[in-house]
């Protein structure tokens, strides 16, 4: 199977008609047809069946689909490397993380990182989680930082360290004075954090159990970011990591929860992909930046 023929076969199962799939490649649907045609001929047998005027891959398609995809994804890799180069841009570093290690962790190792290689081109992405283990996978970025440390396939998971859960209220609240909030003190708040199915939702159920309450938020949310506009506005008090600089935001005040809640922060690479020197010297300026990040912010819990 040809690259282009390739593209067409999985943009084809992505899209599951040939209108979608043409107008992501942005080409005709004929041609798109012509493509198909050509790559069944060379394979020997059919990848799609017609039904009632819709495409159903083959159990031939189904079987080819998951490495057809490897390849893809690899192909556009390379594609992506090339044009570095032509651009003279190769000594690039590629860094993924999800928001708060983006915004508190990341620029203290990019500071460090270009002290000692000041002409190598940064390239730093901010994307949810599951987003930043395809970037790794594919080979979009070396190096992810998220606040997760589940294993997963072909992906190398280094836990740097945890960081605390922490309470955010608006200045002037009345639990502001508190020197540690508990979940009881939740409990008549209108509340903002993140929804039950993500990690650090399971690990609040988990904490406010052990002290016999309910966790509920009436506001749920994904990125602890997302708070802080209903928190500064007034529209209830959130609780989120630590990780993040809430003190550089005017008219918040953060809180430390009576009980720990922990969640990790997790250093991402491939295990299929060596890191480059650069990218070994990034890694190292990611640790010692995280390090110090976790001990401001545990400063700041006491």
């Amino acid at each position: 199977m040809q690259a282009r023929q390739l593209e067409v076969f999985c943009m084809l199962m992505r899209c599951g008609t040939v209108t979608g799939a043409a107008a992501m490649l942005n080409i005709s649907q004929p041609a798109l047809s012509q493509i198909l045609l050509h790559a069944e001929d060379q394979l020997g047998f059919k990848l799609f069946n017609r039904v009632r005027g819709k495409l159903v891959p083959t159990r031939e398609a189904e079987e080819l689909y998951p490495e057809c995809e490897r390849i893809f994804s690899e192909l556009g890799a390379l594609k992506r490397h090339t044009t570095d180069m032509r651009f003279g841009r190769t000594g690039i570093i590629r860094v993924a993380a999800s928001a708060p290690p983006a915004m508190s962790i990341v620029p203290k190792a990019l500071a460090s990182f270009r002290e000692a290689h000041p002409h190598v081109v940064i390239r730093s992405l901010i994307a949810p989680l599951v987003n930043v283990v395809d970037m790794i996978r594919n080979g979009d970025a070396a190096l992810g930082l998220v606040m997760n440390n589940m294993a997963r396939p072909g992906i190398e998971v280094e836990t740097l360290g945890h960081t605390e859960l922490i309470c955010i209220l608006p200045e002037g609240h009345r639990l502001a004075d508190r020197e540690h909030i508990n979940f009881a003190d939740l409990q008549e708040e209108t509340l903002i954090s993140y929804r039950a199915g993500t990690y650090p939702g399971r690990i609040l159920l988990s904490a406010a159990a052990a002290e016999k309450h309910m966790f509920n938020p009436a506001i749920e949310i994904d990125i602890s970011l997302t708070a802080l506009p209903f928190v500064r506005d007034g529209y209830g008090v959130a609780v989120v990591d630590g990780l993040l600089p809430w003190d550089q935001f005017p008219g918040l005040i953060r809180k430390p929860l009576s009980h720990k809640a922990m969640v990790p922060i997790a250093l991402l690479t491939s295990r299929d992909r060596p890191l480059t020197g650069s990218h070994l010297a990034m890694r190292d300026n990611i640790r010692d930046a995280c390090a110090s990040v976790l001990a401001k912010a545990e400063d700041l819990n006491r």
